[in-house]
């Protein structure tokens, strides 16, 4: 993936680093690999931005607005949802 390796030494927790190394060896891998392939996954994760919410719809099964609502316009609705709060 890229051109130019450059080489870096980091500090990394003794069971991290050993269960690193014992996944390595499992798939039959490099330590490098795996850690390349760890940092790609964060790095486009992060860039690419939160995870977009999705609304779980709400269904609620009835008849609709009750009688005194039917025929109401929304400002209708909504001063009395909000009727006794102060503007």
């Amino acid at each position: 993936m890229g051109g130019h390796i450059m080489k870096t030494t980091i500090e990394i927790a003794d069971d991290l680093f050993g269960r690193a190394q014992a996944l390595a060896r499992r798939e039959k891998t490099t330590f490098r690999a795996l850690t390349e392939q760890g940092l790609r996954m964060v790095l486009k994760e992060k860039q690419s931005g939160p995870a977009k919410w999705k609304w779980k719809p709400v269904v609620v099964h009835g008849g609709g607005l009750t009688e005194g609502f039917k025929n109401a316009t929304w400002d209708q609705i909504r001063d009395e949802i909000y009727h006794g709060h102060p503007k």
